[in-house]
Order: structure tokens, then C-alpha cells, then sequence
């Protein structure tokens, strides 16, 4: 690990011995240095970078660090660091890139020479690469025709409905964190009551769960303000008028409002009402008075409209969600399961699937819970059995199967981008297979739904088994978990079968096995890099932002 010369106090010697800090240390020189990194932000999964020159990546070295997932190339360079992990990298990497910033000038030759003594290292060819390079052909290959389809899905989804999507899933993507923690102490909360331990805590744990839930409309209301070019704090004070108990004595269509109505798609659009209302203000009000007019009459036309329209309308919208949800599982049953389990990833291919984001939100704001998500989770676990199938199918494909090997673990979490666009889509069939496997698992949620069994979500972003802490529904936890599990080992299950007997030809077998031991006779050759640190194992491509598994990342 390399160190700053610049700075050799205690203090710096003791965050190089952080692990973080030297997966951001790794990162940083590959993505150009500190002077391309122009904006530093991170999701559930990713952490996303802002790049005044995208020729300065080099990608192959990047997916080839241990700790990388993938990368993923959207408005944003996002590398897949996976839930936890990227939470602590990115602050290391912020600071990292802020020290090199200001010392850049001093070593900036010492730089570019130790640059050049590296080149081998840090991903150029060099002499010991050539049999790591034979060795991850067939998954390098694989992961460059992912990268392709990934190329033409952005291409694709550039119209005005998807990228106005996007901006919607960049309101509440960084609600998600606040979701899943006031989740978990609701969770907590649930079974400290239900077993009657620690009753003086239980009113404690109820007020921190629910704090957040109960102002969410106004952290709405902030977000959609930034994101469409509004002043945050007027989005947040336009929308904050649904939640504010006084509405109690407002009547708008001949009803009494209620605090809250609304919800979530009310404070959308009272904040987006509000960025209009302040950008048209500010156009032609006078600089001086600019400061009093345009911030009192931003609120106030918002604010009425938000009243005496917006709550009723949008609290309609809203119970209408919740209905349509109730009814299509109560009715559909496992068919309803299936159909939202199998037809998941391609949403996300297609780029649709960010609307579903706000629908997650009012679910869980009006009950407490989301019921689609788990039935969408099991897209991922139809993956990780088709995955399971695929590394026994290509035995003597040592490529495909370390990246397997690499990215099993985290699509059991629920982070599945790695094996959707680093294996299974660039293969074809085995992506078919997948949803086949997710499709049964949502099926068997599904049917338990319509047999009075509910099955939700507390947040949105996790999946997997990192989505056991937040289930909810109308039973116990015990019951509701072991439904959870018996659909996931229903997608596992029939992911593995629909794979194994059905996602490959026997031409696609001959060429995959073929061309993986006509390279596995220069295996032994040395690499680069040491074989303990897996950094020589190909890395995959993964999905764009969002995607299952980071579903919502």
C-alpha cells in the first residue's frame, strides 16, 4: 500500500491501516486520481463518481480489485461495492480524494513516474499477465458482451418517460437507508412487545421508528426539490403542510382533511409544484425584493393547491395503490406471484422498473410495510440457482467459474447484478431460466398471500437474505420468515433445474467447455497479482442503478 509523502503524521498512518481506506486507496488511481473525480455519492450499493474524463478509467483493473463487484456506466461512473461496504468506502475515498486534491502539486512528477513503474500492476500488460489473460477469457468475453447490452439499454432508455424515472428514483434512493433502520427497531419493537420484554423501551423504540415515517413526506418534499432545480428547504416547507395536524381542520371536496393524506405522492408533487411556482418567481420579480417574494409566494401557492387539491387527489391515488396491491395478490395468488416474479429483471432491463420505487413508499407509509417487494426479491434468488447450475454445467470453464465463485456470495445477500450482466444475459438462455426460477419463487408468495398470509417489507433497496430483518405482515414474524424462506428455496430450486436441464444447447456446452480447456493449459502460468488476493478473477458488469439486488440501489 502506498502512503502520501506529503503527510506522515500519526493520524494518516492509522487510517492506511484501515481496510477501507485501502480499498479506496486501490480504487482512487484506477479512476484517474483525485483531479478527474468531480462529485463523490453512493446508494445502498454503488459508489458513484462524477469524472471530468471517462478515458482516464481503467476499467479492467478496476473490476479486477478484490473488493469490486463491477462497475456499472450510467449518468454517473458507479462502482458495486455491495450494502455495508460502500457506506464506509466512500467517506475513506472522499477524503482521499481531498487530501490528494491539495498535495497534488508537490508530487505530481513522483506521480507520474510511479505511474509508469506500476504500469504491469495496475492493469497495462505486462510479462507475468499473459496467463491470467488465457485463463479469464471466456469470462472477460462474456463480461464485454454484458457490456454491450448495457451500452444499448442506456442508448434505449434515454427517452423523456424513463429518464423522468430516473430522476423519480433519485427522490427516494436516499430515503433508503433511513427506511431500512427505522425498519429493523420497528422489527425489534414488533417482537419486544409480542414476548412482553423491556415494556419501558417498547414506547422508546416506537417514537424512533416512527419519527421518520411520520415526517417522510417532507423529506420527500426536500429531494424532489434539489433533484428538479428548486430551492430543498421550499420543497420541504410545501410539502410539510401534509403532515402538519392542523389540516384536521381544512375541508376540501366537501371532506375534512386528514395529516398525512397524501402521503408520499402528495409531498412529490406539492415540491415539484413549488420548484415551478419559485423558478417562475425568480424570472420576473425584481433582485430586490427577490428574497421576500419569491420564497413567501413559492409557499403559499403551493401550500393552497397542496390543500385544497393535491392531499385529496393524491390520498386517492394512494388508497388506490394499496387496494390494487391487496386485490391482485388476493385474487391473482400464486399466478400474481408468478408473473411479478418472473417478469422483474425485465423491467430492469427495460428500465421500468424505478416506478415502482414511490408505489413501494406509499405501501409502506399507508401499512407499514411494501407486500411487492419480497414476490420482486425473488428475481435474485432465481439467479443465484441458475448461477449454481451454469458453474456445474461448465465444469472445465475455470473463467465463468470463478466469477461465479466470486459473485455467488453477494447475490445470496441480494446484490444480483453480478450475475445477471457478468453471466447469465450475456449467455441468453440462463437469463430466461433465471426469471423462470424467480417466477416460482414469487408463485409460492404469492399463493400464501391469497391463503391469508401477507408477506411485506419494512424498507425498500435490501433482498436476499439481507431482507430477513425487515419482514412484516399480518402474522408472526416466525411464519412470516419461514414463507420468505420457502420461496426463496422455491426460486433457488427451480432457477437450478431450469438452467441445469434447459439453459444450454449442446453447442453452447461444446463451445463454452471447449474454449475454457483450450486456455486452461496456460493456468499455471504466474500473474501479476498474488493468487491469495483474487484479484485475478474476472469481475463482471453489473446492472444499471437500481437493479434487484441493489434493487434500488
Amino acid at each position: 500500500m502506498s502512503t502520501d509523502n506529503t503527510d506522515s503524521s500519526k493520524d494518516r498512518a492509522d487510517r492506511g491501516g484501515d481496510p477501507n481506506r485501502r480499498i479506496a486507496e486501490a480504487i482512487l488511481p484506477l479512476v484517474g486520481g483525485a483531479a478527474n473525480v468531480t462529485s463523490v455519492t453512493h446508494c445502498m450499493t454503488r459508489m458513484r463518481l462524477g469524472l471530468a474524463d471517462r478515458s482516464l478509467v481503467q476499467d479492467e483493473p478496476l473490476k479486477a480489485l478484490p473488493d469490486v463487484l463491477g462497475v456499472v456506466e450510467d449518468d454517473t461512473y458507479q462502482i458495486v461495492l455491495g450494502p455495508g461496504k460502500v457506506a464506509r468506502v466512500t467517506p475513506q475515498f472522499e477524503a482521499l480524494t481531498q487530501e490528494a486534491a491539495e498535495a497534488e502539486a508537490q508530487p505530481a512528477a513522483a506521480t507520474a513516474a510511479a505511474g509508469g513503474d506500476t504500469k504491469g500492476t495496475d492493469g497495462e500488460p505486462a510479462a507475468g499477465t499473459a496467463g491470467s489473460a488465457t485463463t479469464a477469457k471466456t469470462a472477460d468475453e462474456l463480461a464485454a458482451e454484458g457490456a454491450a447490452i448495457r451500452a444499448a439499454r442506456k442508448q434505449k432508455n434515454a427517452t423523456p418517460v424513463k429518464l423522468m424515472l430516473r430522476r423519480i428514483a433519485n427522490i427516494f434512493v436516499p430515503l433508503i437507508p433511513a427506511l431500512i433502520g427505522c425498519g429493523i427497531v420497528a422489527g425489534l419493537n414488533g417482537l419486544f412487545t409480542n414476548a412482553g420484554w423491556l415494556p419501558a423501551l417498547t414506547p422508546a423504540l416506537t417514537a424512533i421508528a416512527s419519527g421518520f415515517m411520520s415526517l417522510i413526506a417532507v423529506f420527500v418534499g426536500i429531494n424532489t426539490a434539489r433533484e428538479f432545480g428548486g430551492t430543498p428547504v421550499l420543497g420541504g416547507a410545501a410539502a410539510a403542510v401534509i403532515v402538519f395536524p392542523g389540516v384536521a381542520d381544512v375541508s376540501a371536496f366537501g371532506e375534512k382533511l386528514a395529516p398525512g393524506q397524501g402521503g408520499v405522492l402528495g409531498a412529490l408533487f406539492a415540491a415539484l409544484l413549488a420548484v415551478y411556482v419559485e423558478k417562475g418567481c425568480r424570472r420576473v420579480v425584481p433582485s430586490a425584493v427577490d428574497v421576500l417574494v419569491t420564497p413567501t409566494v413559492t409557499v403559499l401557492v403551493a401550500g393552497l393547491v397542496t390543500l385544497f387539491g393535491l392531499m385529496f387527489v393524491c390520498g386517492e391515488i394512494a388508497t388506490g395503490i394499496g387496494h390494487l396491491a391487496d386485490w391482485l395478490l388476493q385474487h391473482g395468488g400464486a399466478a400474481a406471484g408468478f408473473l411479478l416474479g418472473g417478469l422483474f429483471l425485465p423491467l430492469v432491463m427495460l428500465g421500468l422498473h424505478q416506478a415502482l420505487i414511490p408505489i413501494h413508499t406509499t405501501l409502506i407509509d399507508q401499512s407499514g410495510y411494501t407486500v411487492l417487494l419480497p414476490i420482486l426479491a425473488m428475481a435474485g434468488a432465481g439467479q443465484v440457482g441458475a448461477a449454481i447450475a451454469i458453474y456445474l454445467r461448465l465444469r472445465r470453464n475455470t473463467s465463468i467459474r470463478k466469477t461465479i465463485r466470486s459473485a455467488l456470495p453477494a447475490g445470496f445477500l441480494g446484490v444480483g447484478e453480478p450475475l445477471i450482466y457478468g453471466v447469465s444475459l450475456p449467455l441468453g438462455r440462463p437469463f430466461v431460466t433465471a426469471c423462470v426460477g424467480g417466477a416460482f419463487g414469487g408463485g409460492v408468495v404469492g399463493l400464501f398471500y391469497q391463503l391469508g398470509t401477507s408477506v411485506g417489507s419494512t424498507a425498500i433497496g435490501p433482498s436476499g437474505w439481507a431482507l430477513f430483518p425487515l419482514l412484516k405482515g399480518n402474522h408472526g414474524l416466525g411464519a412470516i420468515a419461514a414463507i420468505y424462506a420457502l420461496g426463496l428455496a422455491a426460486g433457488y430450486v427451480a432457477g437450478f433445474v431450469a438452467t441445469y436441464f434447459f439453459g444450454f444447447s449442446k453447442q453452447m456446452l461444446n463451445e463454452l467447455n471447449a474454449a475454457a480447456q483450450d486456455g486452461a493449459a496456460t493456468e499455471p502460468q504466474p500473474s501479476a497479482q498474488p493468487p491469495a488476493s483474487g484479484g485475478t478473477d474476472p469481475a463482471p458488469a453489473p446492472a444499471p442503478a437500481g437493479g434487484p439486488g441493489g434493487t434500488l440501489a
